[in-house]
């Protein structure tokens, strides 16, 4: 169970990091230093430097997958991939809330912060992202049984 708490946190700290640079070259635009509430237009120099960030809190997060997803995955591996995508996608929400929550309650503030997105609860989950995490859900089945096979040894 070690071995993948590790690799889910790794795999959210690579996924968050590309996720992130893709974003802004995407969008144009990137968070503003100090500014919790919003995304300044960057350069075309700024964006070709695909610079993609995550934090430290978020490898527990990440890593927590190995106790939550896994036991969803197998509980629910015979049901239809919409199904699974749907409880997956509210999952994943569920996590997010809670530990973006808990985070600006411990810590004073949430490192993600989404107030200035327009669907955003709370300033710790975007509703538009249903798609994306939908689909991750689905993708996070692979790693899943690809972590299985894994040796004990």
């Amino acid at each position: 169970m070690l071995r993948q708490f590790i690799a889910y946190g790794l795999l959210g700290w690579c996924a968050e990091v590309v996720w992130t640079a893709l974003y802004d070259l995407w969008t144009g635009t990137r968070r503003a230093e100090g500014d919790r509430i919003g995304r300044v237009p960057m350069t075309r120099a700024e964006r070709l430097r695909l610079s993609g960030r995550t934090y430290l809190w978020m490898f527990p997060i990440y890593g927590s997958a190995a106790f939550v997803f896994n036991p969803a995955h197998d509980a629910l591996r015979a049901q239809a991939w919409p199904l699974r995508g749907l409880v997956y996608m509210t999952g994943i929400f569920v996590v997010e809330a809670i530990a973006g929550l808990l985070l600006k309650a411990v810590t004073g503030r949430c490192p993600w912060d989404y107030s200035y997105a327009r669907f955003n609860v709370a300033g710790v989950i975007r509703l538009d992202y249903a798609p994306v995490w939908f689909a991750f859900g689905l993708l996070l089945e692979r790693v899943h049984d690809y972590l299985m096979q894994w040796p004990l040894s």
